[in-house]
């Protein structure tokens, strides 16, 4: 055998055409849009609700959608809701509800009418408001976490007690706060730009800083890990109770914010001032995609759940219906989102 004909023993695959390595395989989710997607899916899935109504919406009186007086009108109460809507998710992913924030919104800000009917700057109104709503919220908390009530009877009774003491006091009287206008605090927090009311701008940074505590901050990560399971939680060196009186102190914050807008925008704070937004802003929680067996939650959902609320009522009579048909349709909207929802995403419990 000549030389040339013999094998290399050094390079056993010598002369052998070399298969081309395989491309490394990746789990479908891996692909940015889709990781995406299914990381949003709740919060996705209450946009394409929200679109769909407002598609609806449209075709039934597209002069008024196209209109931009309209969403000037919601924009300018919206923000009052979103204050609420972002901390009760915190609530809801934690496992407890809170029930007492409508009364912790007329207290809230009675005293910040207080502060600015004796005479007062604004701005110190909007601190004791503020203060008034953090303390309320560390009592609501401490009577659900170290008094062991339930948070839905202690929440629901604490916002009986609070209205009536508000009613009690002030015998029904409202206050009319007219010298508002020429304030700063007024032209800062509750004015317009453009034509587009200030405080939804106020609105959205609250949304955004409040989505990154809740996704990016050891707080939020907290929230969901006592929400999933507490006991793990206590194990893995959490204080389970102190998160526990966190999001209601959240809340006590996020009802006094909304209390004081809600008062600057109508230069008049009432004494049922609160008492409409319960059902609306839970109705936005769920609708946006927070589950109640707690856990998981999506505050950018929430916000556009909150959306998706207030421009039920304007597009129902918008639409040509009279009013006895919103309460229909925001039980209509609710149902249908929470099917989607259920079949959007596994139930983890």
């Amino acid at each position: 055998m000549s030389k040339t004909m013999e094998p290399d023993l050094r390079e056993p695959s010598a002369g052998i055409p070399r298969p081309s390595s395989p491309k490394e395989w990746k789990h479908p989710s891996d692909h940015w849009m889709r990781g995406f997607i299914l990381d949003n899916r709740a919060s996705l899935g209450t946009l394409g609700v929200f679109i769909v109504m407002m598609a609806v919406f449209m075709v039934a009186n597209p002069t008024v959608f196209t209109t931009w007086y309209l969403y000037r009108s919601v924009l300018t109460t919206l923000p009052v809701a979103l204050f609420v809507v972002v901390p009760l998710v915190f609530v809801v992913t934690c496992g407890e509800i809170d029930l007492s924030f409508p009364a912790t919104m007329g207290f809230a800000s009675w005293v910040f009418a207080l502060v600015v009917q004796a005479g007062y700057d604004p701005f110190l109104g909007i601190v004791a408001a503020l203060i008034t709503g953090m303390l309320l919220g560390f009592l609501v908390g401490s009577l659900v976490v170290y008094g062991g009530l339930s948070s839905l009877i202690a929440t629901l009774g604490m916002n009986f007690l609070l209205r009536g003491l508000i009613q009690i006091i002030n015998e029904g009287k409202s206050m009319a706060l007219t010298g508002l206008a020429d304030s700063w605090a007024y032209k800062i927090f509750s004015s317009q730009v453009w034509g587009i009311p200030v405080q939804i701008f106020w609105a959205i940074g609250f949304v955004v800083l409040s989505a990154m505590l809740y996704n990016r901050h050891r707080f939020g990560a907290q929230v969901r890990v006592v929400g999933d399971n507490p006991d793990s939680a206590q194990q893995m060196g959490i204080d389970v109770k102190r998160v526990r009186v966190k999001v209601f102190v959240f809340v006590g914050i996020g009802a006094a914010i909304a209390g004081t807008f809600s008062v600057m925008i109508n230069f008049t704070w009432w004494p049922t001032a609160g008492d409409g937004y319960l059902l609306p802003v839970l109705a936005s929680v769920f609708v946006g995609g927070t589950p109640t067996w707690g856990g998981i939650g999506t505050v950018v959902g929430g916000a556009i759940g909150a959306v998706t609320v207030s421009f039920i009522q304007t597009g129902v009579v918008a639409a040509g219906l009279s009013g006895f048909y919103v309460q229909f349709f925001n039980g209509l909207i609710i149902i249908l989102s929470l099917l989607g929802h259920k079949w959007n995403q596994a139930r983890y419990r």
